[in-house]
This record gives C-alpha cells, structure tokens and sequence, in this order.
C-alpha cells in the first residue's frame, strides 16, 4: 500500500555530485507536508545516522553537521519527490542512503532524526565516493 522508492545512488570520484530522490506512493503518503521525509545513511561497519529531513506543513530543515554546506534537500514545496542533492562528496560519504517518513514533527531543525522514530522506509541506494 505505502511505498517509498529511493533512487539516484552512484560511484563518483572526490568532489563531485549526486542527487538522490524520493519518491513517495500510496493513501497515507499522498502529500508530503502531512509527513516528514527523512534521508539516512548507513557506512559498513557504522551505525544509520540521519543526514536531513525536511517537514512539509512547517518548512523546517535539518542538516547534520557533516554535510551543512554539501548537501541541499529539496522539492516542490516538500511535495514528490523529494531530493537530495549533494555536492563536494567526499569518500566518508560512502555509505547506502535511504529515504524514510514519519509524522512532522519528527523533524526539527537542531534535532537529528532518529531511525527508529520514521515507520516507512524505501530501499536504500549506494553511494561510492572514490578518491
């Protein structure tokens, strides 16, 4: 019924650019301002941590610290797909990236969104950054 479609990864080297995107299906998932739509990323060997999230009905924006300045995400007023841009790749960027979502308000602008708080995942998608 609810599907979630993450899409975009890639191998590129140092430096240079990939957009990922999610893209959101079913009743529940039909307008992404009554949801929060979060990226996450997991690195061999590493725990999933939260890269950004974006929460339609109140514009906010969270960046983890690592990519502020890399990483943009984006979409038509938080409506399908949403994206994520990312700029300057670096190799510790390596990692697979999945899209999630949850109730709004479980994105916040200085609070990283934790795995276990998103219901819906997407299948994730490889990212390889190369030196």
């Amino acid at each position: 019924d609810v599907q979630l479609q993450a899409s975009g990864g890639g191998s590129v080297q140092t430096g240079g650019s990939l957009r990922l995107s999610c893209a959101a299906s079913g009743f529940n998932f039909d307008d992404y301002s009554d949801y929060a739509i979060a990226w996450f990323r997991q690195a061999p060997g590493k725990e999933r941590e939260g890269v950004s999230c974006i929460s339609g009905s109140a514009g906010i924006i969270y960046y983890a610290e690592s990519v502020k300045g890399r990483f943009t995400i984006s979409g038509d007023n938080a409506k399908n797909p949403v994206y994520l841009q990312m700029d300057s790749l670096k190799p510790e960027d390596t990692a697979v990236y999945y899209c999630a979502a949850a109730p709004p308000f479980y994105c916040y602008k200085d609070i990283v969104p934790l795995p276990y708080e998103y219901d819906y995942w997407g299948r994730g998608t490889l990212v390889t950054v190369s030196s």
